[in-house]
């Protein structure tokens, strides 16, 4: 890699991680750019090259940590002892994750407000196609009943990222948790080909 080329990418990587801070501490619309450029010895300049603007960070900032969850939910439900557990527990894992500070202000609170309707996220995106591989498995084993996976992949994702929307809005997220994921349970057995 060229200079030129590794030093965006540095950029990149400090605007990222002071966009980060920055909307964790003050949320998105108190976050200063200028304070946040200075703050890694940047300019405004730099920030627009690599981002666009400000809703450009937060979309990085937003897929960053949205897929840090995934990746986390992921192999929290890897640890299952088979494919269907796996799938409850990477979704509880999912839901519960909404309990970070950090998680709710930047992804489920500001991110929505800002950059839309989290569905149509890139990260979101690559979850649902974990969530489908994950469903046809399931429908192929006969753990599932032959529903389509695109569909039933889009309604479980959904449940679990509203699950976690609901969360992070509540004056008393520790309190909707249980129902949250105990309702999550109910929709996704449901699903299944035979009662457990």
């Amino acid at each position: 890699m060229n200079k030129r080329l590794e030093m965006m990418e540095e950029n990149r990587v400090k605007l990222t991680a002071a966009g980060r801070r920055a909307f964790a501490e003050k949320g998105y619309a108190a976050a200063s750019m200028d304070d946040l450029t200075a703050a890694v010895g940047l300019t405004r300049g730099a920030l627009y090259h690599n981002f666009g603007d400000k809703r450009g960070l937060l979309a990085a900032v937003v897929d960053q940590i949205d897929s840090e969850m995934a990746a986390r939910a992921q192999e929290i439900g890897a640890r299952a002892t088979d494919d269907w557990q796996g799938l409850l527990t990477e979704a509880a894992a999912y839901i519960e994750m909404a309990l970070d500070p950090e998680v709710q202000r930047i992804v489920l609170l500001d991110g929505p407000a800002v950059l839309g309707d989290p569905s149509q996220w890139p990260s979101q995106s690559r979850c649902l196609q974990a969530t489908k591989a994950k469903v046809e498995r399931l429908v192929a084993q006969g753990t599932l009943k032959p529903v389509d996976p695109e569909a039933a992949a889009r309604l479980l994702s959904s449940a679990a990222l509203n699950a976690a929307l609901w969360i992070a809005a509540s004056d008393r997220p520790k309190e909707v948790l249980p129902k949250a994921v105990d309702a999550f349970h109910a929709l996704a057995t449901g699903l299944l080909a035979r009662p457990l």
